[in-house]
């Protein structure tokens, strides 16, 4: 149990530290520049040990060139990366703004997370790294020591320039791709699946029910800081609470906004003794992590509230594109079914001895459902593709929930779009169309599921 642990405890600190690393433009080309810098120290040091011994069919290979044509070759190396890379942050910046103001501002980290964004800065980074630190060992013949002109040097250098041309034209494609609306919804949607095998895999096994109201009046601890929590160390908590005999219940899941001064976990101790406060408010504060944006690393609602996002986004006056809204509630219906298949989630952590120490804040199936369907039925009800959409988004979840819970979720939120359809504008003929849809849902939802539980 102890070792089961340990892995989900490691299992979500490697994909907090991910997310963090992978949002952030500068730790891959720093690495690169290092890299390339050292090589451009060690390969003129090379050139001068083979250069006698250089074979001849790579004479004709290498750099042939002077002093001077060395100076010129790396400085024109040097000065048109620098100009690529400024062209690449100026095509960033506008794709950014694309995202932002088309789709969803929460999608701008796609962007900043995206690999080849990050490969093509640190291809041109390091290659003018590596061609400034080349070109101060090239010696004329009048300078002290003696002339030389790092001939494999400037042979890489130039092989690098080759290839950072051909890798500004790949990243080009590849963001005339990620401008497209269909390429971020398929990338939200891989990140969320992610992180929902993620919770599944590190879900404790000893988890058991709880009834909360038998524990009577708690005591609590506040937020020391305002912002997103973007993951929690339950083993940490659940060690904490054994050393103080005490329960803790969290008040917020993962991705929820906390308030600093506000309640953060409340807590009942096991033995009615005195608990030393300020120590189990500094363990709380070790075991949560706030971040000032939501993360995908553990929270599966974040996903969920970006394609919801980008389907409200189409539905307004501004942009009026209700296809790609369509598109975005068939995602959310690939999601929700994924998330029908979870193991069910208890909230009740246990220590080695069986007894109950954390309460965890769980997500629940029908919040989701709710942050799901909530702003695209309020806003597109009045669309007929996209209320349309929506009766067999529900269908489709009411198909392979598993739970009671989840079939009632579902047929709470088929009687709320049927009501907001009812309330807009529709001839007769659209309204026979959304009634066999209903019922199609209502008789999906009624009928035994083979895959329920």
């Amino acid at each position: 149990m102890a070792s089961a642990a340990r892995g989900h405890r490691w299992s979500r600190r490697v994909a907090s530290l991910r997310e963090s690393i992978s949002t952030e433009l500068w730790p891959v080309p720093v690495f690169w520049i290092v890299i390339a810098v050292a090589a451009g120290v060690a390969i003129p040091i090379l050139d001068r040990l083979v250069d006698q011994d250089i074979a001849g069919f790579l004479q004709g290979i290498l750099f042939s060139g002077g002093a001077p044509a060395a100076r010129a070759v790396l400085g024109a190396i040097a000065g048109s990366l620098i100009t690529a890379t400024s062209l690449t942050f100026s095509l960033t910046v506008v794709a950014l703004q694309l995202a932002s103001s088309q789709a969803s501002p929460r999608l701008l980290r796609l962007f900043a997370s995206d690999r080849a964004v990050h490969a093509t800065l640190a291809m041109f980074l390091a290659t003018f790294a590596f061609a400034l630190t080349v070109l101060r060992t090239v010696r004329d013949e009048t300078e002290a020591g003696g002339g030389f002109v790092p001939r494999i040097g400037v042979t890489v250098a130039s092989v690098l320039t080759l290839a950072s041309i051909v890798t500004l034209t790949l990243f080009l494609a590849h963001l005339s791709r990620q401008l497209r609306v269909e390429t971020m919804l398929r990338e939200v949607h891989d990140e969320t699946s992610g992180t929902i095998a993620l919770v599944s895999s590190t879900e404790p096994g000893d988890a058991v029910a709880v009834d909360r109201s038998a524990l009577g009046e708690p005591h609590i601890l506040t937020a020391q800081r305002s912002g997103f929590i973007s993951a929690v160390d339950h083993s940490s908590l659940v060690d904490t609470a054994r050393r103080y005999s005490v329960v803790f219940a969290e008040e917020h899941t993962v991705g929820s906004s906390v308030i600093a001064g506000t309640v953060l976990v409340s807590w009942w101790s096991d033995t009615g003794e005195l608990v030393d406060a300020d120590a189990l408010q500094a363990a709380v504060n070790d075991a949560y992590s706030f971040e000032y944006e939501r993360t995908a690393a553990q929270d599966v609602g974040f996903g969920i509230r970006q394609i919801a996002d980008i389907a409200s986004k189409a539905l307004s006056p501004g942009v009026n594109d209700p296809t790609t809204a369509v598109h975005a509630l068939s995602h959310l219906s690939a999601i929700l079914g994924a998330l029908t298949e979870l193991p069910e989630q208890r909230p009740g952590l246990v220590d080695e001895d069986g007894n109950l120490r954390v309460i965890r804040g769980i997500h629940e199936f029908d919040d989701l459902l709710e942050v799901a369907l909530q702003q695209p039925r309020r806003y597109g009800a009045g669309d007929p593709d996209v209320a349309a959409r929506m009766l067999a988004l529900l269908d489709e979840v009411g198909y392979v929930a598993r739970t009671p819970g989840q079939r009632e979720a579902v047929r709470a939120q088929l009687g709320r779009m049927v009501a907001s359809i009812d309330a807009a504008d529709y001839d007769p003929t659209e309204r026979a169309r959304f009634a066999g849809l209903a019922a199609k849902a209502g008789l999906t939802l009624a009928a035994h599921n083979p895959k329920a539980s």
